[in-house]
């Protein structure tokens, strides 16, 4: 049986492969499957981004090896941004210093 954070590390791999490989290298995103994952897995927050270069520069920050893809290794490193921006935002919730828009 996995735990909870077993789950999370398979899940995370089994998105990230869900939409490499449709252009190229089946273990790298391209701009327009990264595009793809951003929008359909993480729309509420590029919802949030008005500027429309915003996918240019994620690419641009996450693509070290600057080959024009974005590997496993360095799609982890945008999923531990994130998710370290939400647990800063859900610790200042919790104290009161912020308000968030979307919650009934």
């Amino acid at each position: 049986m996995c735990s909870n954070l077993q789950k999370a590390m398979i899940d995370l791999i089994e998105v990230f492969h869900s939409y490499s490989g449709k252009e190229g290298d089946k273990y790298k995103l391209s701009k327009e499957e990264l595009k793809t994952l951003l929008q359909n897995e993480l729309s509420g927050l590029m919802a949030e981004s008005k500027d429309p270069a915003v996918v240019d520069k994620i690419m641009t920050d996450l693509d070290e090896n600057q080959d024009g893809e974005v590997d496993f290794q360095e799609f982890v490193v945008l999923v531990a941004a994130v998710v370290v921006a939400c647990h800063t935002f859900f610790e200042d919730l919790d104290k009161g210093n912020v308000t968030p828009c979307s919650r009934s």
